[in-house]
């Protein structure tokens, strides 16, 4: 029988948990009807904001409200600082290696990693190969993602190294909780996360290229009907830089320019928040409309820094992740301080066989799936859909990997009339430049349907306020 999942803010034995007893007692006096009427206050007010997501492929109003629910879940320090130290350790070891598989190739020629797991991959951008970045940074925001299995542990459940989002959630979710019950955050010291746009931007600022003194740094959108599009332009706002189209960029002399009301303007850092594809139609796609002709030819001669780095998709790919702890342990010489989720590499005939004699039981994920969709959940899927997967697997086998069916711990969440437990993630979020540095906290996702463990906001997942309790 599978164990009980983790329970964040209750012991097994339904004592509170010692960093949510102040929080608890609080909760305890609150009366039904208040807490009904600061839930209905945050969803006027993230409605009036604006804070939506698009979802394609809806046809009844394509923006969507992410459900933001009221209580926050709540980490002690000495936790965090576990989290945060392993999260280092992590992107340190991803960078090492993107630098790594397109210059010298160690890790390759030691077949630590399979080549052509790597050079095969559609991720994989020879037009990088001997391209020396700042500072050997590739992934300058890496979104990871974090769950906590049955017995308390941390596990990294993916790696997300090409466009992460997710990060204004946290921050509204934070600002939207001060306004609601400004009370708890004078009786509880909780680490701020207000100051992330500045760390984001001085971060930026610092993997500018060498020699220039004061950057120009921008945001790069697809434009207003890109699904993150809300996000893009509050970073840009916060941060106070330019948001900008393909259309607004070009490039003269391997130097990129901005067109504005008083002439060309030179532009040191891009913060892209497109696809690799769509950048350069000179180079990858062309007929995309998106990018900026050229900008290959100006990154290639070091005129600018394009963050994240063309090519970091390879690391984030779900048939490389198997390969993060043995990373660590090549690049560092370190053992991983945040495991892995077991995973099954199904191009191997063990793991494929094994899968296939338990689909029920697993999970099965797509390499380049995304946003929780091209998965298989096999305890809630019906036989018709396990036999449509066991085809495909069988198919294509490498297309594929599999992990247990996590038992994602939980945290009491306004479900229905009252509070009940629901299945939940954390996002943390990674800069590196000159350092590498973490706001304490991150995006926790709810997966708000009883007993599912999607917490894609995509597939009716919301968000949590997150709380780093600094003492």
């Amino acid at each position: 029988m599978a164990n009980k999942p983790y329970n964040e803010m209750y012991l097994p034995d339904g004592a509170t948990r010692p960093h949510y007893l102040s929080y608890g007692r609080w909760l305890n006096e609150q009366p039904a009807d208040r807490l009904s009427q600061k839930r209905a206050e945050a969803d006027a007010l993230f409605h009036r904001v604006g804070i939506t997501f698009a979802v394609y492929g809806q046809e009844e109003g394509a923006e969507r409200l992410i459900p933001f629910d009221i209580v926050p879940r709540v980490l002690p320090l000495e936790e965090w600082l576990r989290l945060e130290a392993g999260l280092k350790q992590r992107v340190r070891a991803l960078n090492s290696f993107l630098h790594d598989i397109y210059h010298d190739q160690q890790i390759l020629k030691a077949g630590v990693v399979p080549a052509e797991q790597v050079l095969c991959n559609s991720q994989y951008r020879p037009e990088m190969q001997g391209v020396d970045v700042p500072g050997g940074i590739y992934a300058h925001i890496a979104g990871i993602d974090i769950v906590r299995d049955d017995a308390g542990e941390f596990r990294v459940l993916e790696d997300n190294l090409r466009v992460p989002s997710g990060v204004s959630y946290m921050l509204e979710n934070r600002k939207m909780m001060m306004r609601l019950f400004p009370e708890l955050f004078s009786a509880h010291r909780v680490a701020p996360v207000d100051h992330y746009p500045d760390v984001l931007l001085d971060n930026l600022r610092s993997v500018a290229p060498t020699g220039v003194a004061d950057p120009t740094v921008v945001l790069m959108t697809a434009g207003a009907h890109n699904s993150a599009y809300f996000e893009h332009a509050f970073l840009a706002q916060q941060m106070g830089i330019e948001l900008v189209e393909g259309q607004d960029l070009f490039v003269r002399d391997e130097a990129v320019f901005m067109r504005t009301t008083q002439g060309p303007q030179r532009v040191d850092v891009i913060y892209r928040r497109i696809d690799d594809d769509f950048l350069d139609p000179l180079v990858f796609r062309p007929d995309s409309m998106l990018g900026v002709p050229g900008l290959l030819t100006a990154y290639r001669a070091g005129r600018i820094t394009i963050a994240n780095a063309i090519g970091t998709g390879v690391a984030d790919d779900k048939s490389i992740y198997p390969y993060v702890p043995e990373m660590i342990r090549f690049y560092l010489g370190q053992s991983p301080i945040i495991g892995n989720v077991h995973t099954w590499i199904l191009r191997k005939k063990e793991d494929k066989d094994y899968v296939l004699a338990h689909l029920p039981e697993l999970v099965v994920k797509e390499v380049h799936g995304a946003g929780g969709y091209g998965m298989l959940i096999g305890p809630a899927s019906t036989k018709a859909e396990i036999e449509s997967f066991r085809q495909q697997i069988i198919a294509t086998p490498e297309r594929y990997i599999a992990q247990p069916t996590l038992a994602l711990s939980t945290c009491p969440t306004f479900a229905g009339d009252g509070l009940a437990p629901r299945h939940i993630d954390l996002r943390p979020f990674v800069l590196s430049g000159r350092d590498v540095t973490i706001v304490p906290g991150g995006l926790t996702r709810v997966a708000l349907r009883e007993g599912s463990l999607v917490v894609n906001s995509s597939q009716g997942g919301g968000t949590k306020d997150t709380w780093v309790l600094e003492a």
